[in-house]
């Protein structure tokens, strides 16, 4: 929901730094991958109780997430930059959950119902982008990306908000887990009601 509306903020000085590492010969796969260190290393911080460490090194992924794109803008980008983007987020986002399910046995329900609902989200989010590929739709409004991204009230901003969240009061976690586990299924409501008016007919509109 307020992905888009950060972009025009957020973008110029990660284009700064992106042309930077890519003048040093630092590729956009390459920053994908080490920024996915950080962020399993969040995981692994959490489920030790370690919360603050945990803070840091999601916000760490987060920079790297976004320089990513940063570098790929700036030299050249590919499909499969975009599926190792995606497939890094998604580790990323089930990952954290994780960590707070093994950090109190009272966290293990509502951990599992929020890495089922980023399940459903990331599967109702790839399946619009590709019949929006089939169907030749396009937008910019998340930047130029490998596929369409479709926006829904749970996206990137907001998920990395409750894990602040999360990480700052790690004892309400469950309180946390089941909002945005619930925000996510609407989302996938949203997303589908949107796939149904823009897909329903087998002509291309």
């Amino acid at each position: 929901m307020l992905d888009a509306k950060l972009r025009p903020l957020i973008d110029p000085p990660l284009d700064v730094a992106g042309r930077w590492i890519a003048r040093r010969g630092i590729g956009p796969n390459a920053v994908t991958l080490i920024g996915l260190v950080p962020g399993l290393a969040a995981a692994v911080a959490i489920a030790q109780g370690a919360f603050a460490l945990g803070l840091v090194l999601v916000l760490l992924n987060r920079l790297l997430d976004g320089l990513d794109g940063a570098v790929a803008r700036a030299t050249r980008q590919t499909d499969f930059g975009g599926y190792l983007d995606i497939v890094a987020d998604f580790a990323f986002y089930v990952a954290v959950p994780l960590g707070f399910g093994f950090a109190a046995p009272a966290n293990t329900l509502p951990a599992m119902v929020l890495v089922a609902a980023f399940t459903l989200t990331g599967i109702s989010f790839l399946a619009f982008a590709t019949l929006a590929a089939k169907r030749g739709v396009a937008t910019e409004a998340h930047g130029h990306k490998s596929f369409f991204y479709n926006t829904g009230l749970a996206e990137g901003t907001e998920t990395i908000f409750v894990f602040v969240l999360m990480c700052l009061w790690p004892e309400k976690f469950a309180l946390f887990a089941w909002i945005y586990a619930s925000l996510c299924l609407l989302t996938v409501i949203q997303r589908s009601a949107l796939a149904h008016a823009k897909f329903r007919s087998d002509t291309i509109e």
